[in-house]
């Protein structure tokens, strides 16, 4: 049974996924740091954050949905950023496609709750 947002699946790979870019992105150069660092960071926090917002408005499935699609275009956003840093020489091959390979798991994962939001809807009682 699902008490909150931190019990899905989905938001608990968003979160560690967002955390393990904070701490791969230390280790981007100071020049980076208004740049790729910061813009790598929010849209990667920003797909947790748009899971667990579009969580607490579940019981408007239209509402889960919206916020669910917000998450996966940032999902994807990250995924451009992770491709410029790849490029950029500051992520190896092997990082780049882990983690690329794990954002596609998890828009997966968005994808199949947009398709059926209803079955996250709070119980009626």
């Amino acid at each position: 049974m699902l008490r909150g947002y931190r019990d899905l699946k989905v938001y608990q790979l968003a979160y560690e996924l967002a955390m393990q870019i904070y701490a791969l992105s230390k280790t981007f150069p100071q020049e980076e740091r208004f740049a790729l660092t910061s813009q790598i960071r929010r849209s990667s926090r920003s797909v947790a954050a748009n899971i667990a917002e579009g969580f607490r408005k579940r019981q408007y499935p239209n509402m889960l949905a919206s916020k669910l699609a917000d998450s996966d275009a940032e999902a994807t956003e990250t995924q451009v950023w992770l491709d410029f840093a790849q490029s950029c020489g500051y992520l190896s091959k092997q990082q780049h496609k882990d983690l690329i390979a794990r954002y596609e798991e998890l828009g997966r994962m968005i994808g199949a709750m947009i398709k059926r939001p209803e079955r996250f809807a709070p119980a009626q009682g």
